[in-house]
């Protein structure tokens, strides 16, 4: 991963040295991939499971804290000589990092891996299950117990036959997809066709033999009806074992139906989540214009312009910054419903264009780091305040407005008290209310829900991931070098 991933960044480099020092990286971390995968192989012991668990006893703890101090010591006693400082310090910086990323990273690494698990690995005796494994499925025409697919309000669905109606239509219980499991579907039986249900693979014994097979039928009593597949000589012969007598064959793998299941849970009216994402897509867009436009205008007006109680007026801007949300979220709420607003998306982005108290702080001290030899120099050349102001101004502050729009775009994605409060629809819901829904409905379901998680979670991370660089320039940014 941190091989791909110095490779991209030198892929995406601007200047041809820092694209040879990206890929210098990804030489050195394929390397340690190959040599740990070279390792792993010459041991001979497969990987089943990771334990979730560390014990730590008080000498182990008191052990391992000496040896952080011993290695502090260590490091500032080589770092004083001017031969390994820089060295020295490089060591410890990437050190610190890799201890933080993978302490911080711990918990996201477990939703992801959460996501492709089957329900038997979410919780187990050696801990937390860090490579899930999916059971082996084949496909099986069921004679006794067919299973029917045909439409149902335009949606394709399956599920085993309840009974034959008179006029000799047939009657099925509809069992995927989730969202309308539990309906019942009448039609013709020309307009249904019969498709295999995937049944498990397990193995037991038979006589003395150890098989595999598939399981053909769940008996009333709890017994299960198996068909031997291996070995050849037995092939197609059926015989009955109780439940603890098999074992489930399974292979490391990942469970990719966890993702399909939790957009199959989603109403019918939502198009699979796409109304939620383009409720979202919606918000975001316009919240981000409407920041960015208004902020840097204001903030423009505050840092060159002279106008009347400028002063003055700046301080009660700043002042609202201490009033709490919970504070005007009523009078809020009564304006809006006066204007009629409530259960539309008006709430949710149209206070973006009346910009924010920090975010016309934060670009009136940049604006107020541009040499005024730009403007004068604008105004020469016969530029009005608007034309200085976007063709001039609003380049130097690039970093600034990128970060003003990285976090307008992760609060308003994640904005979840706004959906709850101004908006009834389902249609109109956003994909924060989305997964708050699916967590109060489905939230024992651990896989479904943590694939919801990830799916939501996915533009929020891509976004940070390409944009990471602006963060820094936002911070460190200062005007001009030299100045």
């Amino acid at each position: 991963i941190w091989a791909a991933l110095r490779f991209i960044q030198g892929w995406l480099a601007l200047r041809d040295e820092e694209r040879v020092v990206r890929w210098k990286a990804a030489l050195i971390w394929a390397s340690a991939a190959a040599l740990f995968f070279a390792f792993y192989k010459s041991s001979g012991d497969p990987i089943v499971s990771l334990r979730g668990a560390i014990g730590l006893s008080p000498t182990t703890l008191l052990a391992l804290l000496l040896l952080a101090s011993a290695a502090i010591v260590a490091m500032s006693f080589v770092g004083r000589t001017a031969s390994t400082r820089g060295f020295t310090k490089a060591i410890g910086a990437h050190l610190a990092l890799m201890a933080g990323s993978i302490v911080f990273g711990i918990p996201f690494a477990w939703l992801v891996i959460t996501s492709f698990k089957e329900d038997r690995d979410m919780a187990s005796q050696n801990g937390t299950v860090w490579i899930p494994r999916i059971q082996l499925t084949k496909p099986y025409f069921d004679a006794k117990n067919p299973r029917y697919e045909g439409r149902y309000e335009g949606m394709l669905v399956q599920g085993p036959l309840i009974e034959s109606l008179p006029d000799g239509r047939l009657k099925i219980d509809i069992y995927n997809p989730v969202s309308v499991r539990g309906q019942t579907l009448i039609a013709r039986r020309d307009e249904l066709k019969i498709v295999p249900k995937d049944a498990p693979v397990v193995a037991g014994n038979l006589a003395g033999t150890a098989v595999q097979g598939l399981v053909a039928e769940e008996l009333e009593d709890g017994r299960r009806r198996i068909r031997v597949l291996e070995p050849e000589r037995l092939r197609g012969v059926e015989y009955v074992a109780m439940p603890a007598d098999v074992v489930p064959v399974r292979k490391v793998g990942l469970r990719w139906k966890n993702y399909g299941e939790a957009l199959e849970f989603l109403p019918a009216e939502t198009n699979s989540g796409l109304v939620y994402l383009k409720n979202t897509l919606t918000l975001v867009v316009l919240s981000v214009i409407g920041t960015i436009f208004s902020s840097s205008i204001v903030a423009y007006a505050f840092s060159r312009m002279r106008f009347p109680g400028k002063s003055a007026i700046f301080t009660v801007l700043l002042s609202t910054m201490m009033l709490p949300a919970a504070v005007t979220l009523l009078p809020t709420f009564l304006i809006f419903r006066s204007l009629g607003w409530i259960d539309t998306l008006y709430p949710l982005w149209v206070p973006a264009f009346f910009t924010s108290a920090f975010n016309v702080f934060l670009l009136r001290q940049f604006f107020m780091t541009i040499p005024m030899e730009l403007e004068d120099a604008a105004k020469i050349d016969g530029c009005s305040y608007w034309r200085t102001f976007w063709q001039v101004m609003m380049p130097q502050i690039k970093p600034a407005l990128a970060v003003i729009a990285i976090w307008t775009f992760m609060g308003t994605w994640n904005n979840f008290m706004g959906p709850l409060i101004y908006i009834n629809s389902p249609e109109k819901m956003t994909i924060a209310y989305a997964v708050q829904l699916f967590q109060s409905d489905r939230g024992t379901e651990y896989g479904p829900m943590m694939a919801f998680t990830t799916l939501a979670m996915l533009p929020v991370l891509a976004l940070f991931f390409f944009a990471q660089k602006y963060f820094i320039e936002g911070v460190t940014l200062s005007g001009f070098g030299g100045r």
